[in-house]
């Protein structure tokens, strides 16, 4: 597994590629369809949220206060990412990210965002939620709740080894596509 620290060089995503297992410590911040289209349409962060070598988590997580009012993530599952894909590419391009977490890969303009501004998709374990809401070990800050509701708010995240894999990396590749290749291919061997 190699090991990813907040905030992250562009040569540290350069050498990754697809099937790299990582696991991230440091600050992952949450945003889904709300935020990537207030960003798209020139809205701007938050004070104190900064994407810049960061890592935006496709996630509506699963939050609770404690008995000491301090808030704790008890399920942090990836979203489906390809909502994102009219908006990825320009939030990647504007706000310096290096890496989006979600599920089930996106599209030709955030594989080329990725390949042109230096970032990876990486791909979360879908139905592990609350396994990875155990690395998941203090949220310092929630922004944009009362504008967007909790699961569309931007979390911010100290995690320690949250585990992900890359299935698009800086170079092009894409391991969506070649399996959605093999598959057709496979699919018209058969019809």
């Amino acid at each position: 597994m190699i090991s990813l620290t907040t905030p992250v060089s562009e040569n540290a995503i350069r050498a990754l590629k697809v099937g790299d297992e990582v696991g991230i410590t440091g600050t992952l911040y949450t945003g889904r369809d709300a935020v990537h289209k207030y960003l798209h349409e020139g809205g701007t962060l938050p004070v104190g949220v900064s994407f810049q070598g960061g890592i935006l988590y496709h996630c509506g997580p699963v939050i609770i206060k404690d008995d000491h009012g301090l808030w704790k993530c008890v399920a942090a599952g990836p979203t489906t990412s390809i909502r994102e894909e009219p908006y990825q590419w320009q939030v990647i391009r504007d706000f310096g990210l290096r890496a989006v977490i979600g599920k089930g890969g996106m599209g030709d303009k955030t594989l080329q965002a990725c390949e042109d501004y230096g970032c990876v998709y990486l791909h979360a374990i879908g139905g592990a939620a609350q396994v990875l809401a155990e690395t998941i070990k203090r949220v310092p800050n929630v922004y944009m709740m009362d504008q967007f509701g909790a699961p569309e708010a931007i979390w911010e995240f100290q995690v320690v080894n949250f585990p992900a894999v890359v299935t698009m990396d800086s170079h092009g590749n894409s391991l969506h596509k070649t399996v959605m290749a093999a598959s057709t291919a496979e699919l018209a061997r058969h019809l």
